[in-house]
Order: C-alpha cells, then structure tokens, then sequence
C-alpha cells in the first residue's frame, strides 16, 4: 500500500504505562474508505492502541503516519481536524447541552476567540439528527441514560468532519437497533465521504458484519490482520480468547457468525 493510499500506517509501534509494556511491535495500514475493527480479550491493549494512533498518548518506539506524514508533524489543531477519537468514557465536569457537547466537534475549524457560524451549527444538527438527538438537542448530557450520552460523543465526533475516527467500543451501552444503526452509518461514511475508521469491538459477530478488516491482538500484540473470514478463524479465537468457539456461516445472509462452544450436556 503507498503512501498515498493509506490513511493510516502503524509500525513497530511500543508503548506502556509507567515501566509497563502494552503494545509490543504492533504494525498495520488502513486505507482511505477502509473499516478496521480492532478485537481481542480485555487487556489485549485495544484501548491503549487507539490512544497512541490519534496522538493522546507517546509511543515508546516505532511509527505512526495519518495521511502520508508522520503524527508528530502534525500541528495540535490541524490533527484535531483530521482525526476525532471518542474515548469508552467521556467525562464531564460541568453541565452542558447536548447540542453545545456535539458544537464542540467544531472546535478545531472555528478557532481561539471566535464564535461558531451558521454553517456551523448547521453542521452540528446534521449530526444530531444522524443519530436520532434532535430532539435533546436542549437537554443536559447529564440527564441522559448510558447510550444516549454516547451517541452524543459520537455526533461530536461526526461534526468534526474528520478524515479519521478512531471509535472505542463505539457500540458500548447501545440496544441492539443503535447499535446496529451506528456501525452502518459509519460505514456509509466510509463509502460515501472516503472517512478511515478504526473501532475496538467486542462483538465479533458485529467486527465481521461491519468491517473490512480485523486487527486481532493479543497480550499487546498482533496475532492476525485480514479479512474477518481469514482472521476469525476457530483456530485463532481459540488461541486468543482461550476457550472453545463455534465459526460458521448465517445461512440466511452467509455472514460470518461465531459463538461460544455449547457446553456439553
């Protein structure tokens, strides 16, 4: 893949917390228009991959390049407006709006000391109303339940208009219609505007739906980076969540399907 081609090239990548390795030589691409599902157990270091991609956090050694140049060329603002990262937790110390939460998104397009424009807010009721907020436009995230309040995040995230998002456990607290209504938005996004996105998943069977590819990892490692079909195999689900799985195919819609082993009876 050149340089042209990939939106996002990570490699050789170290980094940890304190004196604690994480990521242990981890290496990827992902292309312009490309969905990346990372998956793995807890701990495998999904979370903190994310952090080093989009730059809240140092790598130890290694690369990171979004777009051809290297992560560390970037100015504060200017990555701000190609990449958005909505965190598994999204904190708030004082009360706020939901639209003012999903304004913020804009941020890093207005500028110190300048007020939003029309097309500005314009831009930030798009995204309300593509996940179904509009009409909390004027409530306090506070005051929202779980899945509410992260459907909030991800609209700000949306009104960045990045060229990457890097969602982790963007599904998290969401029914089953969100959820779903979420993933294909995303992946329309990724058809329609050419948007690069890269998700830490739990659900499998949602990383095989969505996704062009599956990172699955390990203990702060790679073990496989393909096509769902080639990574989620029985036999790497095995060595990675270290219990039995079943991997077969719907036979409705032929998607990949994998489950947990039924005990024996």
């Amino acid at each position: 893949m050149s340089a042209v081609s990939r939106a996002v090239r990570v490699s050789r990548l170290n980094s940890g917390y304190g004196g604690t390795q994480v990521l242990h030589d981890v290496s990827f691409e992902v292309a312009p228009g490309e969905m990346l599902a990372i998956v793995g157990p807890n701990g495998a270091g999904k979370s903190t991959l994310l952090k080093v991609a989009g730059g809240t956090m140092r790598p130890w050694s290694g690369e990171i390049d979004l777009l051809g140049r290297a992560i560390a060329g970037y100015e504060r603002r200017e990555l701000a407006r190609t990449v958005a990262t909505v965190s598994q937790e999204n904190p708030l110390a004082f009360r706020f709006t939901v639209l003012e939460i999903v304004l913020m998104g804009r941020a890093p397009h207005v500028g110190a000391f300048h007020f939003e424009s029309p097309r500005d807010l314009e831009i930030a009721r798009h995204a309300l109303e593509q996940f179904g907020l509009l009409a909390l436009a004027d409530r306090h995230v506070q005051e929202l339940s779980g899945g509410e309040r992260k459907r909030v995040f991800l609209a700000r995230a949306l009104a960045q208009e990045p060229k990457v998002a890097l969602l982790d456990e963007p599904t998290a607290f969401l029914d089953l219609k969100h959820a779903a209504e979420i993933l294909l938005l995303f992946r329309e996004l990724c058809t329609a505007e050419a948007m690069t996105v890269i998700a830490t998943l739990h659900d499998l069977n949602a990383a095989a739906l969505w996704a062009d590819r599956v990172l699955l990892m390990k203990h702060g490692a790679v073990v496989g980076c393909g096509r769902p079909e080639d990574v989620l195999t029985a036999e790497n689900l095995r060595q990675v969540y270290e219990t039995e799985v079943y991997v077969s195919r719907n036979p409705t819609t032929g998607a990949l399907i994998v489950l947990p082993a039924a005990p024996p009876r």
